[in-house]
């Protein structure tokens, strides 16, 4: 089964510059070990010291924030997408 990962700008330097990479999982949490693992330094990037996903994160299911279905055991299919797009803050 194969997942498309899109990559955000800032964390591309992780993944060779490549804006989307393909990733196996059943669910979001599996999708972001298996990318993690391919990708050294990435999933620093995502997770914190106890495995949560870090604050600023969001993540995207097919344009659906995982924080309201099921976050990291939400189900994937082959052929999803999965967006990883970090919290923008700004302001003067």
């Amino acid at each position: 089964m194969a997942v498309t990962v899109r990559i955000p700008t800032p964390l591309r330097k992780f993944t060779d510059d490549q804006a989307e990479v393909q990733a196996d999982g059943a669910n979001v949490g599996e999708v972001l070990s298996f990318v993690g693992e391919k990708h050294p330094g990435l999933a620093e990037r995502i997770f914190d010291g106890k495995g949560k996903v870090r604050r600023f994160v969001n993540l995207f299911a097919n344009d659906e924030d995982v924080r309201f279905l099921d976050n990291l055991d939400t189900e994937l299919q082959d052929g999803d997408e999965l967006s990883i797009v970090p919290a923008i803050a700004g302001g003067r």
